[in-house]
């Protein structure tokens, strides 16, 4: 039996290599991520990844990713399977929490942690819902829904930002490119009315974000996000349960709702309305 505890743990900044073993886990964990993903969310904050290490073994990790001096999001809070229950976790989130500094920090709890990060000070705000399934085609395209190009990365960030709770240009100039990405933006006018991404995932396709003024506009998005997937493929998208014109999508879409997460805050909620959010672009990095 490994006699691995906090004791012995050095808690450090993550390489590369550390954190595709972590998607690893996550994976395994059955949070689905999508391929390619740690390669465009270790940018953002470089300092932000951590794992705990016993020896040369990675037996921990987290992320706290700092946005904006105000804004900070945590996730990743992983231990290996079997050295669970030693105090690792914990000595772990005390190594990496300070780099929040006095920033908001938000994350999504499974239920079964809400206490645990309760008594840590999150606050609950709403449940996400996982939608999932084949997607039911429209075959309908709809004007002003163009290939996501550089031209459009200022307009998009801007539109982001009434989306999200900081700015992130820089991110989403890695987010929204890549061979095995598709994105699509609505233009009304000249104008950004919504915008959206799909990618490989470890199982089917993940679509994150999906941010759109009105249902219809998510819809036109949405139908073109899909369009170039097979019939069997499946997706999933995790939208915010107060917006109830999300799920109205989802479902008329052909998508099941599955698993709940609890989107929590610790210090002053922000302020970023929702109704524009028809899937949120990642429960690891918000």
């Amino acid at each position: 039996m490994s006699t691995i505890d906090a004791a012995g743990l050095t808690v450090t900044t993550a390489s590369p290599d550390d954190w595709r073993q972590v998607m690893a886990w996550a994976a395994e964990e059955g949070w689905n991520p999508g391929r390619g993903d740690a390669d465009r969310f270790l940018p953002t904050d470089p300092d932000g990844f951590f794992v705990g290490r016993a020896g040369d073994r990675v037996v921990t990790a987290i992320s706290v990713v700092n946005y904006a001096p105000d804004y900070a999001f945590l996730g990743f809070y992983l231990v290996a399977p079997g050295l669970r229950g030693r105090g690792l976790g914990l000595a772990t989130w005390r190594a990496a929490f300070p780099h929040a500094g006095t920033r908001t920090v938000g994350l999504d709890a499974v239920p079964a942690q809400e206490e645990t990060y309760k008594r840590s000070g999150f606050v609950p705000a709403h449940r996400n819902l996982r939608w999932s399934g084949r997607p039911v085609r429209t075959g309908t395209p709809a004007p002003g829904v163009l290939p996501v190009t550089p031209d459009h990365l200022d307009a998009i960030a801007a539109y982001d930002r009434q989306c999200f709770p900081a700015e992130r240009r820089a991110f989403l100039a890695g987010w929204l490119t890549g061979p095995d990405r598709t994105a699509r933006v609505l233009l009304r006018d000249g104008r950004v009315a919504g915008y959206g991404l799909i990618r490989p995932a470890h199982d089917g396709h993940r679509v994150g974000p999906l941010f759109a003024d009105t249902a219809e506009d998510a819809e036109a998005l949405f139908d073109a996000l899909v369009a170039h997937l097979g019939p069997d493929e499946e997706v999933h998208l995790d939208a915010p349960e107060p917006h109830t014109a999300a799920a109205a999508l989802a479902e008329a879409r052909g998508l099941k709702p599955g698993f709940d997460t609890i989107r929590m805050y610790a210090g002053v909620a922000p302020a970023t309305p929702l109704e524009r959010t028809y899937a949120g672009t990642s429960l690891e990095l918000g």
